[in-house]
């Protein structure tokens, strides 16, 4: 159940002392001979851009999409901190290299954790070869652990390449700043399934848009955003249809648990808007409500109020008709023709009282439709993001 399932793949998590807690900050996943592999990544296009997110595009476009490791720190986000962190950043990759054996292009790294404050590098490059020396092939639950910041636990993924025996392993972080495109998160996903550069770059993208793009907590866009797949080979070809399945699933499944683990929340909310005019319209209608802190406060109050969706929809610049919308929790239609009708009220509030919320909004003109994943909005959110943590 983590990065080291796939064959050819070891990893580790130590303590570094970037955290003042003492708890586990560095993460190191490898290939295991330390020979570069296919690679592909998707990244934030928030243009405040982290210096791993610049020092690993560039090394994807210089090897074509080939990686030996991922070198990856929590505690400190490296962003905002011009050419110095640019430098600390190629510093981690050079040292990485030199333990692994692999040149310093083939490794990429990661960052997550305060922005505008210079990395304790000096601390990091003394750690580097503990999780260098560190790595194994069951390494992958360390290596997830260490790269938490305020989530509560360690988020792991693995799914079956349909029935050829490969498999994809995951291992994600992300509680808060959780917007497209992407969310506060890295992720590194791998698999022992046999893929060439260009197609894991298609099949990454396609499985981002549906699960990690789609996922919408606090409507803020972190500077770091990373998600990286590496595939050994080790298993052989398989079906590109079942690889990309199988990472959809992985990708699904890791956004989930982050929707699941977002700071303060009490709920995970699908929330989908059908019947509208297009699918451009869906996304954006169900994107207002997400990020609509009146929305999120009902939720959080076990309050069925579904004229605050149906304001939010109204005032999304989408083509929208008062009387035809209807609005469903947990199945149970509540509105209809723009008006409340009559419904199991208790049906409805027994809903609201779930961990997962099931919210449906039909605008009643055409066949648009958008679902995306969010969250209420509480008071240990404010709490937690109160003082600049």
């Amino acid at each position: 159940m983590s990065v080291t399932a796939p064959k050819g793949f070891v990893a580790a998590g130590v303590a570094a002392g970037i955290k003042a807690s003492g708890d586990p900050d560095l993460s190191l996943v490898a290939t295991a001979d330390g020979r570069p592999v296919p690679a592909a990544a998707v990244f934030t296009d928030n243009k405040m851009t982290a210096a791993p997110v610049l020092t690993s595009r560039s090394h994807l476009e210089r090897t074509g999409g080939r990686a030996a490791a991922v070198i990856l720190n929590s505690g400190n986000a490296n962003a905002a901190t011009g050419a110095p962190g640019r430098a600390d950043a190629q510093a981690m990759c050079a040292t990485t290299a030199a333990g692994l054996g692999c040149d310093p292009h083939e490794v990429l790294v990661c960052s997550t954790g305060l922005i505008g404050i210079p990395l304790p590098i000096e601390v990091i490059l003394a750690g580097i070869p503990d999780a260098v020396a560190a790595r194994t092939d069951d390494g992958g639950a360390a290596a997830a652990e260490a790269i938490r910041t305020t989530d509560t636990h360690r988020k792991e993924t693995l799914v079956p390449v349909g029935a050829s025996g490969a498999v994809v392993g995951g291992m994600a972080k992300g509680a808060a700043m959780l917007a497209p495109n992407m969310a506060t998160m890295l992720a590194v996903l791998t698999t022992d399934a046999e893929a060439e550069p260009a197609d894991l770059q298609e099949i990454l993208r396609a499985a981002v848009s549906t699960s990690f793009n789609v996922l919408m907590t606090d409507a803020c866009r972190s500077t770091n955003d990373t998600v990286i797949i590496l595939a050994s080979g080790a298993a052989g070809p398989v079906a590109r249809t079942d690889l990309a399945e199988a990472v959809g699933q992985a990708c699904a499944d890791l956004a989930l648990q982050m929707a699941g683990d977002a700071e303060g929340a009490t709920k995970v909310v699908k929330l989908t808007v059908s019947g509208a005019a297009s699918d451009a319209d869906a996304e954006a209608g169900a994107r207002q409500i997400a990020r609509s802190a009146l929305c999120k406060c009902s939720w959080f109050g076990q309050d069925p109020y579904w004229g605050r969706l149906a304001s939010e929809l109204g005032s999304a610049g989408i083509d929208f008709d008062q009387e035809r919308i209807s609005v469903a929790y947990g199945g149970t239609t509540v509105a209809a023709g723009g008006v409340t009708i009559a419904h199991d009220q208790a049906t409805v509030a027994a809903h609201m009282t779930q961990r997962h919320l099931v919210i449906d909004c039909d605008l009643g003109l055409g066949d648009g439709t958008f679902t995306v994943l969010t969250n209420d909005l509480t008071h240990e959110y404010i709490d937690e993001n109160t003082g600049g943590s």
